[in-house]
């Protein structure tokens, strides 16, 4: 959540930053601003709403400062509503910051700071941060900040900058991201690495507790002592095409399209001699056959892509799996040892909940295996082991290839345990390894053979208020993604139920003409999944079935039915989520709806 930038150089600097500003729209917020030196004083621009209706309309009228420095945020509102007062940046006339995340003790601080005179204008907790670096500052930058970040208490990535400082910015992190690219004469500093491709491939990690000072001399780094630090220049393998829509309309259904690539980037990989390998990690066969129990931990679509992996594994390999929500595992006390394997899976490697349940399972002992999508990403440097999907950006907020590469190393994951379990042999695992090379195929084969029906099943839902999703095993685990997605940008409240627990209390629900979507791809629980189907439809539910082309069901009691190509039963999920995606795709699409920037979510939750 939220968007930081900010830049240092040589030339006129609003439109590199209110261009930066939208290359992390995807992240969600609810105003923008920037702040620059215009010769010798601040100047600080910001509105509410979207940055072409906010933010530019506001420069076009007041005319663009002409400036070669400044900082730039787009705020998602969690202390005081959205507004123009509440917008970042923040401060006085003497210094001005951006801030992504949480100041906790804000009230404690603004009694301090009332009580010595400063007065607040917004309800924000980081003008609290702002007015204490105020009270701080007597002319040495490195001091203030010092000794701000030890009043602080919760998380922040902050940009600062100082009047007297001209064409200087700071930079500091606890907790979110923060990076800083390294241009031809230029410093970029950046939430996400999207940002500033357009400019730079070349960045720095910023560490917690240290200082970038990026100006025109180049960029330094210290520790909050003040003394240097030297730090390794990272290179980016993205480029910018990543980070743009390429001729489709939205990036949603960009990524859509580049699932069967993202999953070849995920798999072979960790292929050899026709079996997972995951020397990169150092996740040996006598490490698997070791632990007692897997622990899979996520929120959202990185939950689910680990409810799909908790029935793989535990049918290869017969091994007990639980998985956790996140924000449920760190406060449940959990059973989890030194003798177990906790998966940590986050597109983004900063999603704070995963975060605090990794530094909990690494505090017990646990061996920790993170699956994220950003290198060098938090996560990925605080677990034991970590594993990169290789998925590129992924800019809309709905999740469509990070889920499925998620998915696909589920498999690879199980794949392995089994073999260094000896639930299977040699033979069936390199079977089961070829089934999964073969799903990038099958997945463009659902693009471009399901693209119509689920057109059409889309026109069947965008009026409907409300509907449910139902399936048996995997298909249930599946039907969670599928409810997720639809409900998340098309605003229909939607529920997924295991099929055999519609008749304690859900089936109350149906109604005529209420849409249900039965997955139905399961061959062992197909008869009963098609006895639930007649049990709402009986009741007058319009259901949609989602099933493989060759499924046999009773044409009595479907209305319409989306045809997936044929693959085996244990490998279905990874090609019927595609159907389901693109059936919450244009069901948004015929809405109106703002596909890519769902209201009121954010890409990346760093906060609570």
């Amino acid at each position: 959540m939220c968007g930081i930038v900010g830049y240092v150089g040589k030339e006129e600097c609003v439109d590199i930053l209110v261009n930066a500003l939208k290359r992390l729209e995807y992240r969600g917020y609810d105003s923008a601003g920037i702040a620059v030196f215009e010769k010798d004083r601040l100047k600080t621009v910001k509105a509410k709403g979207k940055i072409s209706e906010g933010l530019e309309h506001l420069l076009e009228n007041v005319g663009k400062p002409h400036a070669t420095s400044g900082i730039g945020h787009t705020r998602w509102a969690t202390h005081g509503e959205p507004s123009d007062v509440n917008s970042h940046p923040i401060g006085n006339g003497r210094v001005s910051i951006v801030h992504n995340g949480i100041i906790e003790n804000y009230r404690e601080l603004k009694d301090f700071l009332t009580a010595h005179g400063y007065g607040f204008e917004s309800e924000t907790d980081t003008e609290a941060a702002a007015k204490l670096l105020d009270y701080y500052y007597n002319g040495d930058p490195i001091e203030a900040i010092s000794r701000t970040m030890k009043d602080l208490e919760g998380s922040y990535a902050m940009e600062i900058i100082f009047r007297d400082r001209k064409n200087c910015v700071y930079a500091i992190r606890k907790e979110s991201p923060l990076i800083v690219g390294k241009g031809d004469g230029e410093g970029y500093i950046a939430s996400d690495i999207t940002a500033i491709l357009e400019h730079t491939r070349e960045y720095y990690l910023l560490e917690q507790n240290e200082i970038a000072i990026v100006s025109e001399s180049g960029i330094e780094f210290v520790d909050d002592h003040g003394f240097p630090v030297e730090k390794e220049l990272k290179t980016a393998d993205w480029d910018i095409s990543a980070a743009q829509k390429g001729g489709y309309e939205h990036f949603m259904l960009k990524e859509i399209h580049e699932q069967p690539q993202a999953v070849r980037n995920t798999v072979s990989p960790r292929i050899k001699d026709g079996l997972p390998c995951f020397d990169e990690c150092g996740l040996t066969d006598d490490k698997l056959a070791a632990y007692d129990r897997i622990f899979i931990i996520g929120c959202g679509s990185a939950m689910h892509a680990g409810m799909v992996g908790k029935y793989v594994i535990e049918e290869l390999a017969r091994k007990p799996v639980i998985v956790d929500i996140a924000s449920e595992f760190r406060y449940r006390t959990p059973l989890i040892t030194d003798k177990d394997l906790a998966v940590i899976i986050s597109q983004s490697g900063e999603t704070a909940d995963t975060k605090a349940a990794l530094a909990l399972a690494n505090q017990i002992g646990a061996d920790t295996l993170a699956i994220v999508n950003v290198v060098g990403s938090s996560i990925a440097r605080e677990a034991k082991m970590v594993m990169y999907t290789n998925a590129g950006p992924e800019i809309s907020v709905c999740s469509t290839k990070a889920y499925v590469v998620q998915t696909a190393f589920m498999y690879l994951l199980a794949i392995k345990i089994a073999l260094a379990n000896k639930t299977i042999d040699n033979q069936r695992g390199m079977a089961l390894t070829k089934a999964l090379s073969d799903i990038p195929e099958k997945i463009g084969q659902c693009i471009e053979n399901c693209r119509e029906e689920c057109q059409y099943a889309a026109s069947r839902l965008q009026n409907a208020d409300s509907l449910l999703y139902i399936g048996r095993g995997l298909d249930y685990a599946l039907s969670m993604e599928g409810s997720l997605k639809l409900k998340e940008i098309s605003y229909i409240h939607s529920e997924s139920y295991a099929a055999g627990e519609l008749k304690h209390g859900t089936i109350s629900l149906v109604e005529t003409d209420m849409p249900v979507i039965a997955v139905a791809t399961q061959s062992a629980l197909l008869e009963k999944t098609v006895s639930n189907v007649k049990e709402v439809k009986s009741r007058g539910a319009m259901v949609i079935a989602v099933a493989r082309k060759s499924t046999v069901i009773d044409p009595t009691c479907v209305d319409y039915r989306i045809n997936l190509p044929e693959t085996e039963d244990l490998f279905m999920p990874l090609i019927t989520v595609v159907a389901l995606q693109m059936i919450a795709y244009y069901t948004a699409v015929l809405k109106g709806c703002d596909v890519d920037m769902p209201r009121n979510l954010a890409k990346s939750v760093t906060v609570e």
